[in-house]
């Protein structure tokens, strides 16, 4: 088991934090929301009933929407361009192990199904899953936020008597792409940060740094 947990300690602690946070934003949200509806006149909802709120799901996919695009941007940017210095680059003038054919290592133990059986159309798929999955994370994510938008919009005008918007009309609110992107712009401004601090900063022991001995002009972590 301590073997187990040492394998796996950094998914394991990561998971947790997660769990806290979430818990944490649920709770604090279906306050906040039972709150404003006292305020205007209204009955406090259940629990259960707030996590199937459009207050709830919008609150939430935003933030998943903006997590997953940026990293479907530096998967895929960090494979075509480099960072002089940054241990977030590859390396400039050095081999890279991320470049090489994986056709040309079939035979390696251990290696994946789709390089030791696959072949044509199902290599250059797995060739590009990460970004891949990240990019389909993003959408279903989006797609998410902007149902639990349209929920809590459609609600609030409902208070008011309004008509009730339809999910076209929604996404071309100047407020739905407010919400995204006052996210992906602190999201990509996070990566700035980390690939040109990287360069000149260290953190010993994180595979996220160079060594803390590395010349400011090493490019890679390795």
């Amino acid at each position: 088991m301590r073997q187990k947990l040492r394998e796996n300690g950094l998914s394991l602690v990561l998971v947790a934090i997660f769990a806290v946070c979430m818990v944490g934003q649920t709770w604090a949200g279906w306050l906040a929301d039972n709150d404003d509806r006292v305020r205007h006149g209204g009955a406090p909802e259940a629990l259960v009933a707030y996590l199937h709120s459009g207050h709830f799901w919008e609150a939430t996919a935003e933030n998943w929407e903006s997590e997953f695009l940026q990293m479907f941007a530096y998967v895929l940017l960090t494979a075509y361009f480099y960072q002089k210095g940054s241990s977030e680059s590859r390396k400039l003038d050095a081999e890279n192990p991320q470049d090489r054919d994986p056709r040309a290592h079939r035979r390696r133990p251990g290696a994946p199904w789709p390089v030791r059986h696959g072949g044509g159309w199902l290599l250059r798929l797995y060739e590009s899953s990460l970004a891949l999955a990240f990019l389909l994370l993003f959408l279903v994510s989006i797609f998410a936020h902007a149902c639990g938008g349209l929920a809590a919009v459609n609600a609030e005008r409902l208070e008011h008597h309004e008509r009730a918007l339809s999910l076209g009309e929604f996404v071309h609110d100047p407020a739905f792409w407010f919400q995204s992107l006052q996210n992906w712009q602190s999201e990509f401004l996070a990566l700035i940060a980390m690939v040109v601090l990287s360069i000149w900063l260290r953190q010993r022991r994180s595979p996220e740094s160079k060594p803390v001995d590395a010349p400011h002009s090493e490019t890679g972590s390795g």
